[in-house]
Parts: structure tokens; sequence; C-alpha cells
């Protein structure tokens, strides 16, 4: 099976989504543009269908991580490249009955990728994902701030202010809703999804605003994202999916956006992933992992 067909952010691969960041020169920003309903339906569209895979996937209990998927030697490579510290990502596109999902006016960026994260535990690497008052400190400097607003039980209610860098600085401030999964003693899975993104204009200055839900620049207006945990030969195997919508490509900016579209969400997803086995393979001072 083509790994292609699967999809897995979580809401810190919001940076993978700021595609259109990375496209406009100094001197010529695009102006605000409009989140359209057609554009939202197919958004919610591509994501049901996405959904609905890894639930399916979840219920079988197989493909449990996406390289799962691949023939025999391939499997056992990929692993073999996981164990050595590599990161394994792909770019993915769910279809309808075969046939590619199109997104007037907007644009539906969804990645996956997975590490290994030796002698790390089930519950050490859920301790430190739900640690959502200090992502900061793990994830700086995409995530500038981020606090829990409401906490029952596996189910989130978070904040969090992301940046992004690249010719100009894109700032958001976004409100998530998360939920975990326990499946058995070494394995877990949650999904988020964004239930309010505001771009944020003169991000920590005195006269700081927010532009109108769904009328901005329209770098981030969706995100939809997956994990998926396996505890297995000595560690924990981490893999996250990611599905965002953003605005269309300007006009003109066709011939620059093609290398950005593939290498901007790559190295934002290996930099979440290479940061999340950074600090769980690191002293966290008063951390205390949730067993």
């Amino acid at each position: 099976m083509n790994p292609a067909s699967f999809r897995c952010v979580p809401w810190m691969l919001v940076a993978a989504s700021f595609v259109l960041a990375a496209i406009v020169p100094a001197f010529a920003a695009p102006g605000p543009v409009e989140l359209k309903p057609p554009t939202a339906e197919a958004y919610e569209r591509y994501v049901r269908l996405a959904q609905a895979r890894s639930d399916e996937e979840l219920r079988r209990g197989s493909p449990f991580l996406f390289i799962d998927a691949l023939d025999t030697v391939p499997r056992e490579a990929a692993y073999a490249a996981l164990r050595r510290g590599e990161v394994r990502i792909e770019r993915l596109e769910t279809r309808d009955a075969d046939q590619a999902i199109w997104c007037p006016d907007g644009m539906i960026h969804h990645w996956v990728g997975v590490i290994f994260v030796p002698g790390a535990t089930l519950g050490e690497t859920l301790h430190l994902l739900q640690d959502y008052d200090h992502q900061t400190s793990y994830y700086s400097p995409d995530v500038m701030r981020s606090r829990i607003l409401e906490h029952s039980g596996n189910d989130f209610r978070v904040y969090m202010r992301f940046r992004r860098k690249k010719v100009i600085t894109v700032v958001l401030d976004t409100e998530h809703e998360i939920y975990y999964s326990p499946l058995d003693a070494t394995r877990a899975h949650s999904r988020s999804a964004t239930l309010r993104v505001t771009e944020v204009e003169n991000a920590g200055k005195p006269d700081e605003t927010q532009k109108p839900v769904g009328r901005d620049g329209g770098y981030l207006w969706r995100m939809n994202t997956w994990w998926r945990f396996l505890e297995r030969d000595g560690g924990t195997y981490v893999q996250s999916e990611s599905v965002s919508l953003t605005r269309s490509i300007p006009t003109g900016f066709g011939w620059l956006i093609g290398p950005f579209v593939t290498s901007i969400p790559r190295e934002a997803l290996t930099f979440t992933l290479t940061a999340t086995r950074s600090a769980l393979t690191q002293p966290r001072p008063g951390a205390a992992p949730a067993r």
C-alpha cells in the first residue's frame, strides 16, 4: 500500500502551514483575503475523509504507524533508520473515490512524520505533550505562548501563540480542542482541531491588534492534527500528522511557491519532531512523568 494514501500536527505543526509566509517578497505582502464558505466546506470534507480513514485503521489496529503499510524489506529498513535517529516524513493526499479534492481559493497541506525516542516511555511522552503550560520551553521560537484553558481527564482546550518567520513574520493566536485516547499499555493516540485562529498584527507592541477571523493574510485558517504513540524496542515511536488550510497562491507567485510547498512544511515538521525527541531525552527539572 502506498504511504501517500495516509495522513497524519499536532497543533505544534502550525508552522508547517505557513507556506505563504515564505513566498512573499518583503516589499509586497499580499493583502487580506476572506475565507469563503466553499473553501471551508472543501477543507471539512477533506478532514472527514482523513478522519474516517484514521478511525478505520485504529479499529483494525493496522497500520498503526504509516510505515507499517510498507512491504517487509522497506518497512524493516524504515524502522532501522528511525532507531538510528532519522526522521521519516512524507507528504500525503486524501482522495475521495480516487478523485482529488478541489479546494477553491485555498490550499490543503497534509504531512506525516515519525521518530523514535530511545529510552522514553509512553507515559513520559504523553506527559510532555500534555504539558501545554510549558510548551514554550520545548518548542521555542515557533511557540511564543501556551496555556491550558480547560482540562478534564484526557480532554484539553488550549491557547497557543505561534510565530513563523520567512522573509516576513506571521504571528497567530490559536485555540485548540485536543482529545487523548489510550489504547493499551503500549499504544495511545490523540486528535485535535483548531477552534479559532486569529492573525496578530504588531505582536508584542503597544498597538498590537487582532485581525478579523477569516479575513486576514490567509496564512492559516484551519488545522487538524493527529498523533500516534507506540512504546516498543526500548523506547517510544511518535508519529505526527497534520492537515491545514491556507489561502491559495497569489497570482504571479506560482514560480516561487513550488519549492516551499515541499521544503517549508518538511522543515517545520522535522523541527517539531526533533524538538519532541530532544525534550524527552534531556532532564526536565520538576517534571514527574505520568504513569
